[in-house]
This record gives C-alpha cells, structure tokens and sequence, in this order.
C-alpha cells in the first residue's frame, strides 16, 4: 500500500508541477522515496527484456536518449529518464510516470541514465544487464573530485553487479580499465583512424592508469581519447569490437561502423561516440543493428545538446560544462564558416559547482577570430569569464547580466548564426528565453 502511496503522490506533484510550468524531473520521485523507499527496486521484474544504463562525464543524456529511441523505433515500450534526472530521485521520477494508476508497470526496456558518483547507489536496487561507460574527464571538482575517486566509485558499483556487459570507450584510457574489473564482460567501440588536427589539447588521463608512466599517442581525437599506449607496462587501445572509420565532419556526418554505412544530421564529432556506442549496446542487447541508420532518423536532440532554434538566423544552444565539453563545442563552432556571435553564460550555482576555476583548462584562444563577429558574455560569473577571455587575447564585445538582452543584441546585429554556450543551470533558464522569443512573446 506505502508503494502504491507513493505512486499516487508523486503523480499528484508531477501535475502539479506541469500546471505551474516546471518540468518535474526529480522531485516527485524525492518525495515518493520518503514514502517507499524501495520504489524502484522492482523495475528488473517488471522489464521483460534488459536493463541498459549510460554513465560518463560527457555525451550520457544524448547516449541514453538515443538508446531509447532506437529501442522505441523497433515497436519497444521503454522505461527512460529522457530529461537527464538521473540520481535515484530521477529514474524514480521517470518510474512513476510510466506506471498506471494502479502502480503497474510493463516496459520491454529500461534506458537509465546515472549519475556516475550515484551507481553503487541505484545498483543496489536496479540490476544493469548492459552498463555503457562514455569517458571520463573532471567535472565539478568541489562535488566529484579528481577522476580517481570517480573511478573508484564505478569500480566498486561494477563489482557489485556480479557479471555485467560493459560497452566501453576504446579511446579513453580511463574507460579501458573498466574491463579488467571481475565479472566485467566488456566490449569496446572507438575511431581507428585520425580525424581532427594534431594540436595541443587538455589531457585529462596523461598518465596511465596502471603503472602511473605517461602515455603515448599515435593520434589523439580531444583530450586524452586516442590511440594511447603505456612504454612502460603495455597497457593500450584495444581493437574495437565496434570499428568506426571512414569520418567525414561535413554535413550531414559520414562514417562507417563495422564496415556499415551511417548518415546522419547531427553536428560535433564528439556526437559519433555516442552513437557508436549506441550501435554496440544496440547488437549487445541481441537487437538487430542493420536498420540503424533508420532508427534513428526521428531522433531530436535533448536540450542544450546542439539544438537548433528558428529565428530570422540560426541559433544553436550548446550545454557546455566542463573543460572537455567546452573544448569540442569550441571545436564545433569553428566548423561553421559562418560570421557568427558567440554568447557563453557561466554560473556557479550548486549543481554547476561552485569552484569555476575550471575556465582556466578551457582552450577559449582556440575560438576562430576569422569568422567571429562578436563575442557577449553573461552569467552570474559574467566577470570571470570575461576575465579569462582577456587572458586568451579575445575581446568581450558585450557582458550583461541579461540572456534575453544578449539573444537580442545577437539577433539584431549583422551576423549569420548565434552560438550560446552555458553551463548547467543557465540551461534551462536560456532554453525559456529563447522559445519566448522564438514564439514571438519576449521582443521588446
């Protein structure tokens, strides 16, 4: 009955929630924990086919989202966290939405995002039949640390699933250790051939994670994810059990997995990891993988993730929070030979992490001054951000303390795209502005 208490209630706030505009991704499933603290502990007896979980620092919202949605494109009723909720408060969230009235639940799927300091935690009561680890780089210092203790935690939440399958990230030397852990069955997916410059760029995992000598590389894609080997004991890249080659970044992207041809209309290179990895889980779930391409043509990205808004020129919003996802946004942008402007929105509220000195690993010198136009800047860091852009010799043409000013200054001026990238918690506040004006309700 507590179960069934639970159920109701979060539903009740859910809409709730919805009528006062919220989107209600982890607090109803807070408060229904409080009640029935095992909510989600039956979802491996109510999915009919398999458990699939995406952890990693970057690219695990768009992995999980796109898992699902290839699932829901085969006929599959799939359990998902869609809105990146994924502490237990969130699949709980996520639970209580899919079940009926009656608190049942039948999914033929679970697509579960987790939050990778919050695995050992969700699996003692979800049981992973499929575990996808995308990379890892340092994020949120003040709240994760350094990498070590992340690994340490996906370690131990590893060991405690008894024999799990491991999609891992053959490019990432902080991945590949993951299937050396007992009970692990890994298998691997990564680029076998150089694709993007050789140039400087921030390594997260110089070192390797075995010995502690410093690696070397054949080629590098971003940060520490490449063709890495260790002088000292052997440990190195393993052959992709997932091959991916024949990268072409214009659009719409190219590449082949497995010798199978892809096509799709995404921007970032970063994107082809995801779905690499996507393709893996996809053939480890028994799922037939020869219909991928169609799969996944309805696919939308979640918000943030590149996403494409209809103004009287292009506005693309770009979820950048981290030293490695900055760089490849970074990267993107300078793909587009557009005259464009650059707005960057950073905040330190509690789920960005309040320690932003972060900035300072961030290539901001590498941003493209040739088709740069103007560069605007805002955020409740609006003054450190444009402190280090000082120091990567680019002037700030704008700050404010305004999103809805900045996209106004920005869509009024002569260029021909807008880029905003932010942090977390600006996210959803600049998604708001942007349908506003998008639907003609916040001109001035």
């Amino acid at each position: 009955m507590r179960r069934l208490i639970a159920i109701w209630a979060g539903k009740l706030l859910t809409a709730a929630g919805r009528l006062a505009g919220k989107k209600s991704t982890a607090s109803p499933g807070a408060f229904a924990l409080k009640i029935y603290p095992a909510l989600v502990s039956d979802i491996n007896k109510r999915v009919k086919k398999k458990v699939i979980v995406t952890c990693g620092t970057n690219g695990k919202t768009t992995t999980n989202n796109l898992m699902c949605s290839a699932l829901e494109a085969k006929g599959y009723r799939v359990l998902c966290n869609r809105l990146g909720a994924n502490m237990l408060s969130g699949i709980a969230t996520a639970y209580i939405q899919e079940a009926d009235i009656f608190g049942r639940l039948s999914a033929d799927y679970a697509c579960l995002e987790i939050d990778e300091a919050y695995t050992p935690i969700v699996f003692r009561q979800v049981k992973p039949d499929i575990m996808i680890i995308t990379n890892l780089f340092r994020d949120q210092l003040d709240r994760y640390g350094e990498i070590d203790i992340t690994i340490n935690i996906l370690k131990r939440a590893i060991a405690e699933t008894n024999g799990v399958k491991i999609v891992l990230n053959a490019d990432d030397p902080l991945c590949v250790q993951f299937g050396r852990c007992e009970g692990a069955e890994p298998v691997y997916y990564g680029i076998s051939e150089k694709v993007l410059p050789q140039v400087d760029d921030t390594k997260e995992g110089r070192f390797c994670p075995i010995c502690g000598e410093e690696l070397q590389y054949e080629y590098y894609h971003y940060s520490q994810l490449g063709d890495f080997s260790c002088p000292k004991c052997g440990y190195s890249r393993p052959e992709p059990d997932y091959d991916v080659r024949n990268v072409s970044l214009k659009t719409p992207m190219r590449f082949t997995v497995n010798g199978e041809r892809m096509e799709v209309n995404y921007k970032g290179f970063y994107n082809i990891y995801n779905l690499a990895a996507v393709y893996a889980a996809l053939d480890m779930a028994g799922e037939g993988t020869g219909d991928f391409g169609r799969l996944l043509e309805n696919y939308k990205p979640q918000i943030g993730r590149m996403q494409e808004f209809s103004f009287n020129k292009p506005v693309i919003l770009s979820l950048s929070k981290n030293p490695a996802g900055f760089n490849q946004a970074i990267a993107t942008v300078n793909t587009d030979d557009r005259k464009k402007d650059v707005i960057i929105a950073i905040n330190d509220l509690a789920n960005d992490g309040r320690d932003v000195s972060w900035l300072w690993d961030v290539d901001f010198h590498k941003i493209k001054n040739d088709d740069l136009n103007r560069l605007i800047t805002t955020g409740i860091r609006v003054y450190d951000i444009s402190l280090r852009f000082k120091y990567a010799g680019i002037d700030v043409d704008m700050m404010t303390d305004s999103m809805k000013k900045a996209v106004l200054s920005a869509l009024s001026d002569d260029c021909e795209a807008v880029y905003i990238l932010v942090n977390y918690t600006a996210l959803y506040p600049t998604e708001a502005v942007l349908k506003a004006l998008e639907g003609g309700k916040g001109h001035e």
